[in-house]
């Protein structure tokens, strides 16, 4: 009886690996979808936890761990052979950690895969509000959330009236600064990659103005145009192109609070920025963070979050693909801007 108990427990578990370390844009091929089994248990003695899966998220930054680095990166590298890992949401099915029991829902780094040990559960944060789609974890709710709030709050230092531009805003984190910023108070605008991204934030995140980048011939005019009086904080997604425009729009003591480069993440050769002389002449503060800081005041910001989307002050989009097998295309979508929202995977729902 006991071992048949013990192999009731033993069930199968997908996941995806990285094949091999990527250069350039990543592709499917650079990833496997693998098949193996897992015991629905936690090592005798041990303080682990075992976790079910249910969404995935899909974030720009895993394009980093892609590639080997010969200096260690702000993040470790994937390993080729080995399951990827990523934000997710997960329901505890079985705890050796007095803090966790079984049905307890989760959410933190784990691996891409249908199960998950956890072997250092300190990391993961508890769910309040499962009140909201337990997805909102992966996006508004979850680590996208607290970076747009600690980037715009505490990196930039907003006040009410000033002018704001957020890049790639209808992602993850973008669509959440510009909402943010009008709660403020401030002059929004937006720019994404196609006329259906500009609607939804001129219709649905309330910016006041936005624009397709793809269409626009001259960075600079465009922002003119958008800016006659200039830019008082750029929310920085893209780099590249975008970031030399804005440096020419900003305005004295302006702050640019740098996120992300993901117009930079798949070139073997960065570009380089010209109008870095505009951050002496204009008195201009360019800092970067990581979300990882704020990790300690994230039940604060739960809090505040969870106000705000009960009060109807914040929405949010998720762009789904069902099913583990679909993380690959997901993942790699993103840099092509083929999400629309917040891009997640939907491995179980319950």
């Amino acid at each position: 009886m006991a071992a048949a108990a013990a192999a009731a427990m033993e069930v199968c578990n997908k996941g995806v690996t990285l094949k091999r370390h990527v250069t350039g844009y990543p592709t499917e091929v650079d990833m496997e979808l693998v098949t193996g089994t897992v015991r629905l248990a936690v090592p005798p003695g041990s303080t682990a936890v075992m976790v079910k899966n249910l969404y995935l998220s899909c974030d720009p930054y895993m394009r980093s761990r892609m590639t080997r680095h010969e200096v260690p990166s702000y993040v470790p590298d994937f390993v080729p052979g080995e399951v990827l890992t990523a934000f997710g949401v997960s329901k505890v099915v079985e705890s050796g950690h007095p803090g966790y029991k079984a049905g307890d829902l989760v959410w933190g780094m784990v691996g891409c895969e249908e199960y998950t040990l956890i072997t250092d559960p300190e990391s993961l944060f508890k769910i309040s509000h499962p009140e909201y789609p337990l997805s909102y974890y992966t996006g508004v709710l979850g680590m996208p959330g607290l970076t747009a709030y600690a980037g715009f709050f505490d990196v930039a230092k907003p006040k009410k009236g000033e002018y704001v531009f957020v890049s790639a805003a209808s992602g993850a984190v973008g669509q959440l600064v510009g909402q943010l910023a009008k709660i403020t108070g401030c002059y929004v605008v937006g720019s994404a990659g196609s006329d259906e991204k500009v609607n939804l934030l001129k219709t649905k995140f309330g910016f006041d103005d936005a624009f397709n980048y793809k269409k626009e011939q001259d960075l600079n005019a465009t922002l003119k145009r958008c800016f006659p009086e200039g830019i008082d904080i750029y929310f920085e997604n893209v780099g590249g192109a975008m970031l030399d425009a804005v440096l020419l729009n900003m305005r004295l003591h302006g702050r640019v609070s740098m996120c992300g480069l993901i117009s930079q993440y798949n070139l073997e050769q960065p570009e380089g920025v010209r109008n870095l002389f505009c951050v002496v002449t204009k008195r201009i503060r360019v800092e970067g963070f990581m979300v990882t800081e704020y990790f300690g005041t994230y039940s604060k910001f739960e809090e505040e979050m969870a106000g705000y989307l009960k009060d109807g002050k914040i929405t949010y989009i998720e762009d789904f693909a069902e099913g583990i097998e679909s993380l690959p295309a997901a993942l790699i979508g993103l840099f092509y801007g083929r999400n629309i929202g917040k891009q997640l995977v939907a491995v179980a729902r319950e």
